[in-house]
């Protein structure tokens, strides 16, 4: 099988040929409006698409970005066996700012960085894309190392493959997904399926927010409230251990104006100042929720982050979504809500061959930090 590798800089360069070939784009993630939307308000971000030909017609698509991260924000979210150890990777990568390539979407938490069509050979395919990743990284100046992010168990019998390229897998934080029943069409239907204890804790979130006026945003809102959105969601990334990039809200201004009710934003005020927001996007059959913002001096007091999770299950049930993705971090206070985790594996390695052996123990001995599941359906 005679195998081809196209790369574009830009969404607008890529034939439309391609994206109906591949036929990729009923999954918004896919979609050229959805990436474009972050092309255009990232700047600082070097975009790069790849498309795996056969017999000329395009069969698989990668979606790459090349961001600049220091080293320290990837260590401290990791379990390390010793502080030993952690200075050693710090000091590997000088301490300092590194540049790194994602495959993958580095603003989502999923499966949404390659698409192989259907009936094509996955395996010979992946492999593929691996090499169209590798003439990236090889043409990419002062690059210190690549991820491949956020696979699936079902996935790995093929995505393993990329160790065949030196990479080294590693686990990342789950997803944390609430399966919804059917039966649940409000929010009371769904807390009545909870035990006492959990039912009590979402209340207790709902009239601890009570003061809060809850709005939807349109477009303009979001341009209205950029600065103060900008700000807030700051305020969660600064708290977060791990955040690869910073995204340009404007992003959501182009989201909000493409996908219009199937992008949400909603924003809380207290006396009429913005002090906290939630963005979701409805994919098919399950609504993700994408980045927040809280203001963390009021939190305690008003709920702000448990009103939030619980204003993700109305959402889910209101668009009649069969799932709630509610992404990483926080496992154990989403679980409170009946989230479970989807596992994730991640590929990683070291630009150049020898750092990469040394690095390679170190990434396969990486250990996600445990959480207490909660069971809290009755």
């Amino acid at each position: 099988m005679s195998l081809k590798t196209v790369i574009f800089k830009t969404i607008d360069a890529i034939p439309n040929n391609y994206w109906n070939s591949v036929n990729c784009c009923t999954n918004i993630y896919y979609s050229p409006d959805f990436l474009k939307a972050f092309e255009r308000a990232n700047t600082d971000i070097e975009f790069n698409y790849i498309f795996i030909l056969k017999n000329n017609d395009a069969i698989a698509f990668a979606n790459t970005q090349i961001v600049t991260i220091g080293i320290e924000t990837i260590t401290k979210n990791i379990t390390i066996t010793s502080d030993k150890v952690r200075r050693a990777v710090n000091n590997m990568f000088c301490n300092n700012e590194i540049r790194v390539l994602f495959c993958g979407n580095v603003f989502l938490s999923g499966e949404y960085g390659t698409f192989i069509k259907d009936g094509e050979d996955k395996v010979e395919t992946f492999k593929a894309i691996a090499k169209g990743v590798r003439q990236v990284t090889n043409s990419t100046k002062k690059l210190m190392a690549v991820f491949v992010k956020d696979f699936k168990n079902e996935s790995l019998p093929i995505t393993n493959h990329l160790e065949d390229f030196d990479y080294a897998a590693m686990q990342v934080e789950p997803n944390m997904i609430i399966t919804l029943k059917p039966e649940w069409q409000s929010f009371e239907a769904y807390t009545n399926a909870l035990k006492s204890k959990y039912r009590v804790k979402a209340n207790r979130a709902d009239a601890k927010s009570d003061t809060l006026v809850a709005q939807l945003f349109s477009v303009k809102d979001i341009e209205t409230h950029k600065d103060a959105l900008q700000e807030l969601y700051q305020n969660t990334i600064d708290n977060a251990n791990f955040n690869a990039q910073i995204l340009n809200l404007d992003t959501y201004v182009h989201l909000k104006k493409t996908f219009k009710d199937q992008f949400i934003v909603k924003g809380y005020f207290l006396n009429e100042k913005l002090v906290g927001f939630l963005s979701a996007m409805q994919n098919d059959t399950n609504l993700d929720a994408h980045f927040i913002g809280i203001d963390y001096s009021k939190n305690k007091e008003f709920a702000i982050y448990p009103r939030i999770l619980n204003d993700y299950v109305r959402l889910g049930i209101a668009t009649k979504s069969a799932q709630i993705n509610l992404g990483r971090t926080a496992s154990e206070i989403k679980s409170t809500l009946g989230a479970k985790p989807e596992p994730l594996t991640c590929y990683c390695k070291h630009k150049r061959y020898l750092p990469n052996q040394i690095l390679k123990p170190f990434i396969k001995n990486v250990q996600i930090k445990s959480f207490k599941q909660h069971a809290v359906f009755k």
